[in-house]
């Protein structure tokens, strides 16, 4: 593998820089626009393209058959939600290399999803995990560290460690929120992330553009938010869990007015979306809306206080 100080462009004051900007490989370079390298290590347009023409070649990033990318899907793993109904829907559960978005009204269930695949993520493949440590960014004060025991403890895995291996953190703002983000992807590979869970992702982008005259701002921040969420997701290998707001639409008289926030850029950006409302009897419905590869399908599971079941 090539270092970035081998890279055409680059010397030790460059690289130094690029690794604090959060630039710690090949890979994320080849990825980056000219303009964040030049803000990052304040080099000119001419260097910086320089530098990422010969990251993208030491990354032998081109084409390849289709064969070998369905190969490579094969060894995808998954996290199990606890339910075996709601896992079907999912194609067997909360997958690695992409984005689970789920959104519903309040209530439904998103927050809980949330906290049982914090506990999953940790056990063994064998039992539904990834073996791995989970990064939960709460941006509505909705994680709640009792709830992780609980979960823990019904599934036979020590609540303690299930804690430990878990890093919190609230975010403030939407920037605070994206930069979050920016440091999971050092965290990511130097803990042994598996997970990361955004609880909710549009809560504070909601709060700060208000109005259509900030919709256009808005949408392009998120836009650029999602792209470094699969960025992570695909280079480190681990799954993105977002919890996801709705908001009604005034001008549907017909059925349901229920819309997520986030518009078309948060539903063409996610690989899997699923859709949560309440049901009788303390069940909810959960409703997958969009997926490339699977079929629009539902799941009725209960919120026990062992956590997410049948």
């Amino acid at each position: 593998m090539v270092e970035i100080e081998e890279l055409d462009g680059v010397g030790p004051a460059i690289a130094e820089k690029l690794k604090e900007a959060g630039y710690d490989s090949v890979m994320n370079l080849a990825v980056a626009t000219a303009g964040d390298v030049m803000e990052a290590a304040d080099i000119g347009m001419k260097t910086a393209v320089k530098v990422i023409t010969s990251a993208r070649d030491a990354s032998k990033m081109d084409y390849e058959l289709a064969s070998e990318i369905l190969e490579r899907r094969k060894n995808l793993v998954r996290i199990s939600t606890s339910s075996p109904a709601l896992d079907k829907i999912l194609g067997g559960g909360i997958e690695t290399r992409g984005i689970t978005e789920v959104f519903g009204e309040f209530g439904t269930g998103k927050s809980q999803i949330a906290h049982q695949i914090a506990v999953n993520a940790q056990l063994p493949v064998e039992q539904g995990g990834l073996g791995g440590k989970v990064i939960y960014i709460d941006t509505e004060n909705t994680f709640r560290p009792e709830r992780i025991v609980q979960m823990a403890t019904a599934a036979g895995f020590d609540p303690n460690t299930a804690l430990d291996n878990i890093f919190v953190a609230r975010a403030h703002t939407s920037d605070h929120q994206m930069l979050l983000v920016t440091r999971a992807m050092d965290m990511a590979e130097r803990e042994g992330v598996k997970l990361l869970v955004i609880d909710s992702v549009s809560a504070l982008f909601r709060i700060e553009y208000c109005g259509r005259g900030a919709l256009a701002e808005r949408q392009q921040k998120i836009g650029r938010h999602i792209g470094e969420l699969h960025k992570l997701s695909e280079l480190k290998d681990l799954a993105v869990f977002l919890t996801n707001q709705v908001q009604s639409r005034p001008d549907v008289f017909f059925g349901d007015p229920t819309v997520p926030v986030g518009g078309h850029v948060l539903a063409h950006a996610t690989t899997a979306r699923v859709y949560l409302r309440k049901s009788k009897a303390n069940t909810r419905v959960a409703k997958l809306v969009d997926h490339p590869g699977l079929p629009p399908e539902s799941a009725t599971f209960q919120i026990t206080e062992a956590g997410i079941r049948d």
